[in-house]
């Protein structure tokens, strides 16, 4: 066994550690306070709902353990038995070495590792979320999603890695730089793209009735000064009892795109401020900072790549032999399962940048209202309906939360 994989599977142990021992101290965190709903919770919620809600913490936190050892499990057996570079040949003997072929290769082993984890999800869906009355699914509809997430995946995804594995031999040793252009255009094409056709391939999009409430939105969206061509209402409840909102798109291809469910759950002015929080991360710039951040981190990737993959050492450290030498997938391969490992500890960074974003984009929204009470009304009812966890540890919260606890919400929304 070569050092580097060594080192590998012990920080692969060090992250997988970390990561229970951070589900376990918010674990026994939010279980010592479920026998009474907190003070700053009493109005909203009562005893039965909250304790629902820790139930539901817990046995999305016990469910998360599981699937992690299972996962770092599967990925050391893949690493320390060889089986990559053995499905690395198995592939290539079929499709060959050229470019469309190395392609088919690189998506065929990225399909196969993941069947592991398809009983998770399974499980995820029928059972967990199921036992607590927010799974709205079939298991026909389920299947028709992962076929249709294959398929599409590969209709975009195939040219797209062949192209990469063009520009490695043909643009010379600044190809990574090429491969990151490429890939970030595309992330930019994808963002206008997304909710315009690959969303409504699984879900109808469609725009707001019109009514009081349409009129509301709309005269909110013109007060703050963001042109809106329509308010779309996707069918969520098709799949899960959840709900949301989102913004996507930027120009005159933005959109703002409203659950059903939660136009079930809110009244119409509680409506109007998870509204003016999406329009404050448009008007604050939020998007293109968060566009930013994710360039920075493609390019360093790609930078990371382009020294590997002039690096036989790497690929041979990990049981490949002289037939992967040269050769960019079994690099891309190994990068694919060994980056969660580092980028889990970048996740308190992003999540604070995050965070941050989500206090401005609350303040826009308050201001814009001229009252904190309809957005504090609908985050309240946001986590009553979604079950949220409302007492997550501190220190789980500040790596793994992407937005801010309620309390800290509404404590930032009343002080400002």
């Amino acid at each position: 066994m070569s050092t580097l994989l060594v080192v590998f599977v012990c920080l692969l142990i060090l992250k997988v550690g970390t990561s229970i021992a951070l589900d376990l101290l918010n674990l026994r965190y939010v279980q010592a306070r479920a026998g009474e709903v907190p003070e700053s919770f009493r109005d909203f919620i009562d005893l039965p709902t909250y304790q629902k809600s820790v139930e539901y913490t817990t046995a999305k936190t016990r469910f998360g353990i599981v699937s992690d050892l299972y996962e770092a499990g599967v990925l050391a057996v893949v690493l320390l038995l060889g089986i990559l570079p053995w499905f690395y040949e198995l592939f290539s003997g079929q499709f060959g070495f050229g470019v469309w072929g190395q392609a088919l290769v690189l998506f065929f082993i990225g399909l196969v590792l993941g069947i592991p984890s398809i009983p998770f999800d399974y499980w995820s869906t029928f059972k967990l979320e199921e036992r607590f009355g927010f799974n709205k699914s079939t298991k026909k509809l389920w299947v028709m999603d992962k076929l249709k997430g294959t398929l599409l995946g590969f209709a975009i995804g195939y040219p797209l890695l062949a192209l990469l594995i063009y520009l490695v031999s043909a643009a010379g040793s600044l190809w990574w730089v090429w491969g990151f252009s490429v890939f970030f255009i595309f992330q930019l094409v994808m963002v206008v793209a997304y909710p315009m056709f690959i969303m409504p391939l699984f879900n109808k999009l469609e725009p707001m009735e019109e009514g009081d409430l349409k009129t509301r939105l709309f005269a909110l969206a013109e007060r703050t000064g963001f042109q809106a061509q329509t308010i779309l209402v996707m069918d969520g409840s098709k799949r899960s009892g959840h709900s949301n909102a989102f913004f996507s798109g930027f120009g005159r291809f933005r959109r703002i795109v409203l659950y059903d469910t939660l136009i079930e759950q809110m009244e119409s002015e509680e409506l109007e401020a998870v509204l003016a929080h999406e329009i404050g991360h448009y008007k604050l710039g939020h998007i293109p900072k968060m566009m930013a951040v994710a360039a920075i981190s493609s390019l360093g990737m790609f930078a990371v790549l382009g020294w590997l993959s002039s690096a036989d050492w790497f690929v041979q450290a990990f049981h490949f032999g002289t037939s992967a030498q040269g050769q960019i997938v079994p690099v891309l391969l190994l990068l694919m399962l060994l980056s969660g490992i580092v980028t889990f500890w970048l996740s308190p960074l992003t999540s604070r940048l995050s965070r941050k974003h989500e206090y401005q984009a609350d303040a826009f929204a308050r201001d814009a209202l001229g009252s904190y009470a309809p957005l504090s009304k609908a985050l309240r009812k946001l986590h009553k309906e979604n079950l949220s966890n409302l007492t997550p540890h501190p220190t789980y919260s500040r790596f793994h939360y992407s937005h801010p606890t309620l309390i800290e919400r509404e404590g930032s929304l009343r002080a400002d």
